[in-house]
């Protein structure tokens, strides 16, 4: 049995996580990538609609907004939480070990995608998901 979503929600997030990676790759702040990760973290192991953005998303955006509820498969953004636990984890580790390049990288890559899913909803994580899905069967 699969759980259902509000569409919205994970754009609006992304749009959050936009801007925290985007404030993290300019002041190259490892605890603003540590509180990132604790969010995809959290996206990843309980769902994106457990995430503090969520939380926002649904108690102050929500309310506001006038278009129609569209629903979508839970799996597909869970999963896209779980690569962005990735990439933020190689910028923890790759700012720890003074790999400042990697930090830059990894925090680079997630900032791409978050921005796809939050300007053009465009969530890379979701096709690679569905990508995979596909060359199981």
């Amino acid at each position: 049995m699969s759980v259902s979503i509000d569409a919205r929600g994970p754009r609006w997030s992304a749009v959050f996580t936009t801007f925290v990676l985007a404030i993290a790759l300019v002041t190259s702040s490892v605890w603003l990538i540590l509180f990132q990760a604790i969010v995809f973290a959290i996206g990843a192991i309980r769902g994106p609609q457990f995430t503090p953005y969520a939380f926002i998303f649904k108690n102050l955006i929500k309310p506001r907004l006038k278009s129609e509820v569209t629903f979508e498969d839970v799996r597909p953004p869970q999963f896209s939480q779980g690569v962005g636990l990735a990439f933020t984890l190689v910028a923890i580790i790759g700012s720890v070990t003074g790999a400042s390049g990697v930090f830059t990288v990894a925090v680079g890559f997630a900032l791409a995608a978050a921005f796809l899913n939050a300007a053009f909803n465009f969530c890379l994580g979701c096709q690679m998901y569905l990508l995979i899905l596909r060359a199981r069967f």
